[in-house]
């Protein structure tokens, strides 16, 4: 029995709107995939779209990164979508830089902003 895919989805404070109106119009196909959160962003998921079954971490600051980087670690995340804000100093950059590897060293599919998480879901099937 194959197990259901999982999704990461994670967004700077500036940017938990795009993430929530993505998760908006990407519902159809969100539905065929476990999705993981952190905190704050899993809560504006579940608000936006309350039938997507959003598993929800700490938040990114207090260990949430670190969680979805495990994660991924052990083959269970097949798929980050991270909404960086470029513009804003994150206290916890070292959190993200390591998330980021770890997604390039295990090689999944990563989105770093809407244009290509746009991508990306238009190569899915649920």
């Amino acid at each position: 029995m194959s197990r259901t895919r999982c999704i990461a989805l994670i967004a700077h404070d500036q940017k938990k709107d795009d993430m929530a109106d993505f998760a908006r119009r990407h519902q159809a196909k969100l539905m065929g995939w476990r999705i993981v959160a952190t905190g704050t962003t899993g809560g504006r998921i579940k608000d936006a779209v309350p039938e997507l079954d959003v598993t929800r971490l700490k938040s990114g600051p207090l260990g949430g990164d670190q969680q979805i980087g495990a994660l991924i670690s052990t083959g269970e995340v097949d798929m980050l979508v991270f909404f960086v804000d470029p513009l804003t100093p994150m206290p916890h950059d070292v959190d993200v830089k390591a998330l980021m590897r770890l997604a390039t060293v295990y090689d999944i599919p990563m989105a770093l902003n809407l244009a290509t998480a746009d991508i990306l879901m238009q190569t899915l099937t649920a």
